[in-house]
């Protein structure tokens, strides 16, 4: 695996190394070796699947507040997403900024979030399926998100957002 940083401070893609023959191919796509080596939570007590419809559907922005906060690690197994993370740690440098990467089947690539930060992403096509693991239990009382369309963001999505869901549309606008 390849560790490429994002520009927001913990956070990275991660690049598999593919092994390819007439079968098919082959990819680690987690090593607790190659994690900690690189500084990088090591455990994980869930893995969640999400399958998306319809393009243009976003899911987020989510994370979980204080104890619960999670790590994430996320990889796109069918389809393709644009996968976005804001960094909400109010002492970071990068506070309220925003990344975003396109992940797919294709190019195999995974997105490290690091605790603090929140998390979402859009379908790029019908039935996109999304497979990530988690630090932490889910918590419904530390439950938080933000809004994929506040302002204050400015999150470019690339698709007109088509579908989100009841929940996510009434997270609150950050203040000005």
């Amino acid at each position: 695996m390849r560790f490429t940083p994002t520009p927001l401070a913990g956070a990275y893609l991660i690049h598999l190394e593919r092994r390819s023959d007439q079968r098919g191919m082959f990819a680690r796509a987690f090593c607790v070796r190659e994690f900690a080596a690189q500084g990088l939570e090591t455990s994980y007590v869930q893995a969640n699947l999400s399958k998306t419809t319809r393009a243009g559907a976003v899911r987020g922005m989510h994370f979980q507040r204080g104890a619960d906060a999670e790590v994430k690690l996320v990889r796109c197994v069918n389809g393709a997403i644009y996968d976005a993370i804001v960094d909400i740690r109010k002492d970071s440098a990068t506070y309220l900024r925003w990344f975003g990467a396109e992940l797919s089947e294709e190019n195999g690539l995974m997105m490290y979030v690091p605790r603090g930060f929140a998390h979402g992403f859009q379908a790029l096509r019908d039935g996109s399926t999304v497979f990530y693991l988690v630090s932490a239990f889910y918590a419904p009382e530390s439950e938080a998100g933000l809004r994929f369309d506040d302002s204050r963001l400015a999150i470019k999505w690339p698709r007109a957002v088509t579908d989100i869901s009841d929940k996510d549309s009434r997270w609150p606008l950050l203040p000005p």
